[in-house]
């Protein structure tokens, strides 16, 4: 178990609340799903990894932190307690939860924040495969869990549902309601405008999730550098609230066999100040295979040694079940 000193936190709480409304660019860690295959990949979800190998959640961690990163993502985009069900490991959604924050904080020490994920559920409200209240019962359940191992902020990210992100914000300020909140959304081109594949416009989202508590408000995944940036700067027309952007490293494309994508490093950092100059705040690019990303937005000289040695880790087993209560 990690040892919480609730003064400390306090201060990482206050000091990225400070570092915000100062201005400054905060870097977030790369792709973790990427890292996560590379470092030996899981069976049936990601978030296994967090019982069976919570070494290697450390290990990745600690590489981003190496390379400059403000702030590390813990691995629950899919440990909400429906995303889990999926997997047959919903009966762990404590254990799941909990260890990823306790992996994470290891490697992020005291000068390095700590953000629980929280991503969709996988249920589409709008054909009634869950209901309203089972989603927002199952964000606050994971949200108190988060917050109690000592996160010190949330983010709600790549949502395409508008409703499932209201939801999901307002678990935050139910269970957490003192830390900080950030939310993004997946945003497509259209001849309309930037729109999710739910049909969401910026201009509809932006103003409800900022009145449901939201500090920092963006976009993430979808797309490469050019289309975030004029993913941010739409949403700058709408807000002066600071943005997060996400963006993947071009779209993917096979090579030989393997998923690769075509922006490099030099190309993400000849765009950031497009980004920073349309309001963007915090910094993350996804995907990537390996973290020597996160510094692109930093100074020389924080770039990881590329003869690091990467040691091989074996295929992860799946996880047995136990007889414990599940989250209902």
């Amino acid at each position: 178990m990690v040892d919480r000193h609730p003064i400390q936190e306090r201060e990482r709480v206050d000091r990225f609340r400070e570092q915000i409304e100062a201005g400054r660019i905060l870097i977030s860690d790369g792709a973790l799903g990427t890292m996560l295959q590379q470092k030996g990949g899981y069976e049936t979800c990601p978030e296994e990894l967090n019982l069976s190998r919570p070494d290697i959640l450390e290990d990745v961690a600690r590489l981003y932190v190496e390379a400059g990163s403000d702030i590390i993502h813990t691995n629950t985009f899919g440990a909400s307690p429906l995303k889990l069900a999926t997997a047959g490991l919903d009966e762990y959604v404590v254990e799941i939860n909990r260890a990823a924050v306790e992996a994470v904080r290891s490697a992020a020490g005291e000068d390095t924040l700590v953000s629980g994920s929280i991503g969709p559920t996988g249920k589409l409200l709008v054909i009634n495969e869950t209901t309203p209240q089972d989603v927002e019962a199952g964000y606050t359940y994971q949200v108190g869990i988060l917050a109690e191992a000592g996160v010190d902020l949330l983010c709600v990210e790549t949502m395409t549902d508008l409703v499932e992100a209201l939801i999901a914000v307002r678990a935050v300020r139910t269970a957490a309601p003192d830390l900080p909140c950030m939310a993004t959304m997946t945003f497509d081109p259209t001849p309309q405008g930037f729109r999710t594949i739910m049909g969401v416009a910026i201009e509809q989202a932006v103003p409800r999730l900022l009145d449901e508590g939201v500090e920092v408000v963006g976009s993430n995944c979808g797309h490469g550098l050019d289309t975030m940036v004029e993913v941010a700067r739409a949403f700058r027309e709408v807000t002066d609230a600071p943005l997060i952007i996400q963006s993947n490293a071009g779209l993917p494309e096979l090579v030989d066999g393997e998923v690769v994508y075509n922006e490099s490093p030099e190309m993400f950092a000849e765009r950031v100040p497009d980004l920073i100059e349309a309001g963007v705040r915090v910094l993350r690019d996804n995907p990537r295979p390996h973290p020597g990303d996160p510094e692109r937005g930093r100074p020389a000289g924080l770039t990881p040694d590329p003869e690091e040695e990467r040691v091989p880790i074996p295929v992860i087993p799946t996880i047995g079940r136990t007889d414990q209560e599940t989250w209902r």
